[in-house]
């Protein structure tokens, strides 16, 4: 870890491993975004027996996987507050 001071702070610079995954999160987010963005804005005015609706999925999926994707982030956001939550809490006082 190398720590650089830049004014009243310290920051903590990241590491070659470290940028290394964030390129690749980076990467893979754009690709995503990128595949998504043809299957649902492109896609619609193209011939569908055109080659290139081999490589999407119909297009109900286009609603129901992103669906999916929000509620497991909502699960998982819902049980990392609960835990915080609980574990934070101050018992009771006896008088």
């Amino acid at each position: 870890m190398f720590y650089n001071t830049c004014g009243s702070g310290t920051f903590i610079m990241a590491t070659g491993a470290d940028q290394a995954v964030g390129f690749g999160l980076v990467g893979f987010s754009l690709l995503l975004f990128t595949y998504y963005s043809i299957w649902v804005i492109v896609l619609p005015f193209v011939d569908s027996d055109h080659v290139i609706h081999s490589y999407f999925l119909p297009r109900e999926y286009s609603v129901i996987l992103p669906g999916i994707a929000a509620l497991i982030l909502l699960l998982f956001v819902g049980t990392f507050i609960g835990i915080v939550t609980w574990k934070n809490r101050k018992p009771k006082k006896v008088d």
